[in-house]
């Protein structure tokens, strides 16, 4: 294969070729592919926006910092602009020289990614957005993962098989029902939830089913036989649609106030989205965990400072917890289907719970919007979001995964936080399985390098002059919790902060649950 050094880059497309919706989309692409390259692959060199690639030392120079844009490469003396297509292949060829491994995969991700964002843009623009500003903030993301290559792949299948299934498209759709005899139920925790859509005949359970992962698995002959022989039936659909949330396979009934959480046999990000069999065997154990330590937050204290997440007019953090499952004996992975709490019993009575990841992504009636001096809101968002992290791996032995797409932050009528509410108990870890020193790096990547610092960038952006960090660095120093002490005054001084490296996890095929950090500068040391 040639070198990239001598692979002419492509120019974008010309004015009415594709007209703004290719660029658009060029642009929402190549802004978490350039977050990558320039993290993990890349050092600055010289003028801002101009960067080295380590391995082939080559110059690239992009506009704008939080989402890069516009990427140049320099090429016999000259800048020459790079679309989509061109920046997949110099990012191929770089990491061809880096690991000194050839990866067909990941290219085709980014390019289906790109052609997913276009799908997305032009399916919005004649579509409704939902009039709930919480499921309007749950399908508000067209960029997405802001730090991985391939944020938005579909799995490579046609346009038709998934767009009706995208929340990006404000997508709502009814679920399938199926009935499994009862001799070949498997289940675990509370699932009589499930229950609510509908009936199932004597001798059956009722098991809704996700109609993409059904297309996706119907055919295959442990299922197929399943049909034949009357193991499994089908019961029709549901009678109210459900909206798809961030996650995409994790769906939200509003009337019922209720999430159901399926596998999708599709990557997305760095995962098959499949609810794996070792992950729902462990589920009961680490929700109840967790469960149990945001209970204990929310319990009255002996003294005002035993618990950092009890605020003066404020409500405690929350836990939606992820109560139980079902599924078919003979297909566990492919049908189950995971019943996690509503936010009715958990949210502040009067506030409006929102996506953390949306706030930073901007949708139609975000808080931010129009926000003046951003500190109040800023130091509100702190103190209801940071605590319970701590709180719950100090306490209690519990590493929330509380990236940007796990937090929920209801506001009150004037669009401040005043609560937090997390989920997903599959990416929690608990402290009596893993060591303890990873469990810290895990929380510190998820709570300060995606959540904390990714919203503090977008507000010093629309804020000219505000610094964002004296508020987390006052934040943090005020938790005197058992055995993070010293951990927290280590995180305040440390030069780097872990970032996971999500471009060279993938092309290297390492296994999506198998972080790896590379140090990032810390924005805390330089408050």
């Amino acid at each position: 294969m040639d070198r990239v050094d001598s692979m002419p880059p492509r120019l974008p497309p010309l004015a009415g070729s594709d007209g703004e919706g290719e660029d658009a989309a060029d642009a929402y692409a190549a802004a978490p592919l350039l977050n990558c390259l320039l993290r993990e692959v890349a050092e600055p060199a010289g003028d801002p926006g101009t960067f080295r690639l380590r391995a082939s030392g080559r110059l690239m120079r992009v506009r704008g910092a939080r989402r890069p844009t516009a990427p140049e490469v320099y090429v016999d003396g000259t800048w020459r602009r790079l679309d989509h297509t061109a920046l997949v292949e110099l990012t191929a060829e770089e990491l061809r020289r880096v690991t000194g491994l050839s990866n067909s995969e990941l290219p085709a991700e980014m390019t289906d990614s790109r052609d997913t964002v276009a799908a997305l843009l032009a399916a919005r623009s004649a579509a409704t957005p939902p009039d709930d500003p919480y499921v309007r903030s749950e399908q508000s993301l067209i960029t997405g993962h802001p730090y991985h290559p391939a944020p938005k792949t579909r799995g490579g299948g046609p346009t038709a098989g998934w767009l009706p299934y995208a929340p990006e498209a404000y997508a709502r759709f009814p679920l399938e029902l199926l009935g499994v005899r009862e001799d070949a139920v498997a289940e675990e925790g509370d699932t009589t939830p499930l229950d609510v859509f509908g009936q199932a005949p004597a001798g059956y359970r009722l098991l809704p089913a996700h109609p993409w992962q059904l297309d996706l698995v119907g055919s295959r002959p442990a299922i197929r036989a399943a049909f034949a022989d009357g193991r499994l039936v089908r019961l029709g659909r549901t009678a109210r649609p459900l909206w798809p949330t961030a996650a995409v396979r994790t769906l939200y009934a509003a009337e019922d106030d209720l999430f159901v959480k399926f596998s999708l046999d599709v990557r997305i990000t760095n995962d098959i989205r499949r609810l794996w069999r070792h992950d729902l065997l462990k589920l009961r154990r680490t929700d109840a965990a967790t469960a149990a330590a945001f209970t204990a937050m929310s319990a009255p204290a002996d003294h005002p400072a035993d618990h950092a997440t009890d605020r003066p007019g404020g409500a405690s953090a929350a836990w939606l917890s992820d109560r139980g499952y079902r599924t078919a004996d003979f297909a566990f992975e492919e049908l189950a289907v995971l019943v996690r709490d509503g936010l009715r019993e958990h949210t502040a009575p009067g506030t409006t719970p929102l996506l953390a990841a949306a706030l930073v992504e901007g949708f139609e009636g975000s808080p931010l919007d129009g926000l003046g001096d951003p500190s109040a809101w800023w130091t509100a968002y702190l103190r209801h979001v940071v605590p319970p992290v701590l709180e719950a791996f100090a306490r209690h032995g519990v590493v929330v995964e509380a990236h940007l797409q796990n937090t929920l932050v209801a506001v009150d009528a004037h669009g401040t936080p005043v609560q937090a509410l997390f989920r997903d108990a599959e990416g929690v870890k608990l402290l009596t399985d893993v060591d303890r020193a990873a469990g810290w790096e895990r929380l510190v990547y998820c709570l300060i390098v995606n959540n904390v610092t990714e919203l503090a960038a977008l507000l010093a952006e629309r804020h000219p002059g505000w610094d964002p960090w004296p508020a987390v660095r006052a934040e943090l120093a005020g938790h005197g919790l058992p055995g993070i002490t010293d951990a927290i005054t280590a995180l305040l001084t440390a030069p780097t902060l872990p970032g996971k490296t999500n471009l060279l996890l993938r092309w290297t095929g390492a296994d999506g649950a198998d972080a790896r950090y590379l140090p990032l500068a810390n924005p805390l040391a330089r408050a």
